[in-house]
């Protein structure tokens, strides 16, 4: 840690984030003016099962509180899956995460921390992120889209995430979409956005279009920097697909700003101009000015938002 952010830890009162993924798990301690002094990651043991993953985390916040120059109070969890809002349960979750389905998350990182523990969504945590500490703070309303290896959403009204009475709200890559045709989605549906505009349904669309298999979104970027039309193509179909669905939802819940995030975005400005057209050619008279703004936190994000809740818990 630089010494100058080891001062102010030093002084400062502080909370542990976590960011649980697929792929990996980051901690980090977090001032309660947001600011990230310390972070660590491992790879997510997602296949060894959810005791792996759990034992994980909590030894990555151990680590933090070992070195963290004032005491860690409590500590904010965002996670893949979808999060029970009241119990800090984990309703579902995809295979990426054998056993995650079911897991106590919140109940077992308190047992093994002794911490206040508060858990949410990772989508839900980023937009909560970038709405207090990112490009769209000091907006009363924001809609999150995050585009990578699936889509989600979330819908940020003052101070609170819009969970649902399910607590299953954002799911935005499993809403029909007329770019997606019949297409199988990963959700067992046919026909969803996900299906065509996440960084696989384009992957596979570029093979399908091409004849010529891809192994993922990266390659399909590198060609068509190079100028290969069909994957020009199919980058133009990925941001018309999310930007017609984002102007939908821009017509519904009229926001202040949209933040679109994950790691689609970062194929360029092909995919950004093909997004803000749709955008522009789907919303109603009079919300053709809502701000569709590229998240300014990436990484950060989510973990900003976990450890928002965790002072709030402490409130």
């Amino acid at each position: 840690m630089p010494e100058a952010a080891k001062s102010r830890a030093a002084s400062a009162e502080v909370v542990a984030a976590l960011d649980i993924g697929g792929t990996k798990t980051t901690a980090a301690i977090v001032t309660r003016q947001g600011e990230v002094v310390e972070r660590v990651t491992a790879a997510t043991p997602g296949k060894a099962g959810a005791s792996a993953v759990i034992h994980t985390a909590a030894d990555l916040v151990n680590r933090l509180r070992a070195s963290s120059a004032a005491p860690v109070r409590a500590l904010g969890v965002g996670s893949a899956g979808v999060i029970d809002r009241r119990s800090g349960q984990v309703l579902s979750a995809t295979d990426v995460l054998t056993g995650w389905a079911g897991t106590d998350l919140r109940g077992r990182l308190q047992q093994l921390l002794g911490l206040p523990v508060t858990v949410i969504n990772d989508v839900h945590a980023h937009a909560l992120g970038e709405a207090r500490h990112g490009v769209a703070a000091g907006c009363e309303t924001l809609l999150f889209i995050a585009v990578g290896t699936g889509i989600g959403g979330s819908f940020v009204i003052g101070d609170a995430v819009l969970a649902g009475a399910h607590s299953v709200a954002g799911h935005a890559g499993h809403q029909p979409s007329p770019y997606a045709g019949s297409l199988p989605c990963t959700c067992g549906g046919r026909g969803h956005l996900e299906a065509i505009a996440s960084g696989p349904g384009l992957a596979d669309e570029y093979g399908r279009r091409s004849g010529q298999p891809v192994d993922d979104l990266r390659s399909v970027a590198v060609l068509a920097r190079r100028g290969d039309q069909t994957a020009q193509e199919v980058i133009l179909l990925g941001g018309a697909a999310v930007g017609s669905a984002v102007g939908g939802l821009v017509n519904m819940l009229d926001p202040d700003a949209v933040v679109i995030g994950g790691g689609v975005p970062g194929v360029g400005e092909l995919w950004w101009r093909a997004l803000r057209d749709a955008v522009q050619r789907e919303v109603l008279p009079g919300l053709d000015d809502v701000p569709v703004l590229a998240s300014a936190l990436g990484a950060e994000a989510p973990l900003l938002g976990a450890a928002s809740l965790a002072w709030e818990s402490l409130s």
